[in-house]
């Protein structure tokens, strides 16, 4: 009898319309008979998956209604599949991605937002160590300064990819995370909107980051990533801290190899033996003077600084770059030199031309609060 009810939640998940979940759900999405030919290496079709999920998401606590209100009628999204496996940052060249995130326009308009919300971001500096211009630098490239916040429902996202076998496991983890922030009332399902991967809000978390790192900076009792822009600043300021951020530190410079000096390098440095694949694409850290005796040298040709810091370099093209500890924590955010480098260059140029952001030293920052708040 204990089977019943799963039974009867399953029938309904499959019965009920797409329009019952998602009115607008993406016309370009899968149909039973193409689930297993779209999907090289599926093990079952999305139907027969998710009977599977379902049972195994009640086993989990999760309750009958919660799971009907969020993945009835749920189908794989075709945009969404192709989306993952042609991700810019990791298909384009970096003075490609840069060009297109890094225009003019994002530069002024960065700059003047870096002034106009000078205060809030100075107390969000002054509780969590984070300079402002790479908050605003991060706005710029998740959500366009919080202007586009992606139009995708999370739940199809996700569990989309949680199906498709490329990255299934950590995608059936996002799934879970989403169904617990609508089981905890932060957040209802029509508003649970976002991008490809299920990213959300202004800094473009995903749910597992929104459960560990997002903040009520504005104290409202709500850690509202949407719409608050004191919860967004503080939520991304969070996430970089826990990663390791360090606000007396830059994120690093780009450099000169000669071709003698890159021969040395190849000779004493190997690659960096752990951590993501963008990682494992620099060199194993090493103290600055030691890259100064292998002949790297600043780009105008000076010598680099005598400080004991740890770098690692990254080469993208013909480009070099000493990157410190700060770069790992915008890899943590996303795991691509190319997005990494391009928010460090852009929260340099948008700090280049902005005035100085006051201090709040007199001003007490706003309760963080990082464990869950019912909205």
């Amino acid at each position: 009898m204990r089977f019943l009810p799963i039974l009867a939640l399953a029938l309904a998940c499959a019965i009920l319309p797409v329009r019952e979940a998602h009115p607008d759900v993406d016309p370009h999405s899968f149909t039973s008979e193409q689930d297993v030919e779209a999907i090289a290496g599926a093990p079952t079709t999305f139907d027969q998956w998710l009977g599977e999920l379902l049972v195994e998401a009640r086993g989990r606590g999760y309750s009958d209604e919660l799971l009907a209100g969020t993945l009835a009628g749920v189908r794989p999204l075709r945009r969404v599949v192709e989306s993952d496996r042609s991700q810019a940052e990791l298909t384009t060249t970096f003075e490609q991605y840069f060009g297109r995130r890094a225009t003019p326009e994002v530069i002024r308009r960065g700059q003047q937002l870096l002034r106009d919300h000078g205060s809030l971001l100075a107390r969000v500096r002054d509780a969590f160590g984070v300079q402002p211009r790479f908050i605003v630098a991060i706005w710029g490239i998740e959500s366009h300064f919080g202007r586009n916040h992606g139009s995708i429902p999370v739940f199809q996202a996700l569990a989309t990819l949680a199906w498709e076998p490329r990255r299934a496991p950590f995608f059936r983890t996002q799934l879970y995370d989403a169904l617990t922030m609508v089981a905890h009332g932060y957040i209802d399902v029509p508003s649970m909107r976002g991008s490809w991967a299920g990213a959300m809000g202004q800094p473009q978390f995903m749910p597992s980051s929104y459960l560990k790192y997002a903040v009520d900076f504005d104290g409202d009792g709500r850690r509202d990533i949407w719409t608050s822009h004191a919860d967004a600043f503080a939520s991304m300021a969070n996430y970089l801290r826990h990663h390791g951020w360090r606000g007396d530190e830059i994120w690093g410079r780009p450099v000169r190899v000669t071709p003698a000096a890159a021969k040395r390098i190849a000779a004493d440095l190997g690659p960096r033996a752990s951590g993501c694949r963008a990682m494992r694409e620099m060199t194993g850290p090493s103290p600055l003077p030691h890259w100064q005796r292998l002949g790297v040298r600043r780009v105008e040709g000076g010598d680099l600084p005598a400080a004991p810091l740890d770098a690692a370099l990254v080469r993208m093209g013909s480009r070099h770059f000493l990157v410190y500890g700060n770069y790992d924590a915008l890899l943590r955010y996303n795991c691509a030199n190319n997005y990494a480098l391009t928010v460090a260059m852009l929260a340099d140029r948008i700090g280049a031309g902005a005035a100085p952001t006051p201090r709040a030293a007199s001003r007490p920052a706003a309760p963080a609060r990082t464990r869950p708040v019912n909205r």
